[in-house]
């Protein structure tokens, strides 16, 4: 006896590999290791949590690392970076990384301060017109040239960050560059506090080494 063929959406019954619910699992497990990736590799946010670098960045303010920048080239002053502080800087539960700007980089020598109190990179003053309201660009002394591989970093409230100045007797409280997670290029959150973190136009004008 004849039996007509039957169509294919009349077929019920599918293989595993074939069902939805297989396809959903496939995707979820994609996009697990395509994020994982992308945090490993290129992209990370970390939540600010102390005010050693207000106003730029306050409190529980969250950021966007590039973490594959530093690949290509070596870090320029001006940038704000995140960063895992050497052994001697002594960080406590909780604080694997620190969040600073780079003052100085390999071979510069910076100095705190010159006859109007202000911080030189190379014997050209910065303008910081960053740093938090009322602060002096450092109450500490210090006269520095930062060793090869290393930066020399401060927050940008400087009565209030444990940064290079509080380590020199390790390494004249330089960060080896290879400590560096990566840079901070955007506040994404709160919305309100949206905005890219530039480099300071002050230290266009530092010479070089």
């Amino acid at each position: 006896m004849y039996a007509p063929p039957v169509s294919e959406d009349k077929i019920t019954g599918r293989p595993f590999y074939r069902s939805k619910g297989f396809e959903l699992l496939v995707l979820i497990v994609v996009g697990v290791v395509v994020a994982a990736g992308v945090r490993t590799y290129l992209l990370q946010t970390f939540y600010i949590p102390s005010g050693s670098m207000e106003n730029t960045l306050l409190l529980n303010d969250k950021v966007l690392v590039n973490k594959l920048l530093y690949r290509f080239r070596d870090p320029h002053r001006g940038e704000v970076i995140v960063f895992e502080p050497p052994a001697s800087w002594g960080a406590g539960p909780g604080e694997q990384e620190y969040i600073k700007r780079i003052v100085g980089t390999p071979g510069d020598h910076v100095i705190c301060c010159d006859p109007q109190n202000r911080i030189t990179v190379n014997g050209q003053a910065l303008d910081e017109d960053y740093l938090y309201p009322g602060d002096a660009p450092s109450d500490d002394k210090f006269d520095v040239t930062v060793p090869a591989g290393r930066l020399w970093v401060m927050g940008d409230h400087r009565s209030d960050s444990a940064d290079s100045r509080a380590h020199l007797d390790s390494d004249q409280g330089t960060v080896p560059i290879s400590r560096v997670a990566g840079r901070a290029f955007a506040i994404y959150w709160p919305v309100s506090h949206w905005t890219s973190l530039s480099v300071p136009k002050t230290f266009e004008s530092v010479p070089s080494k």
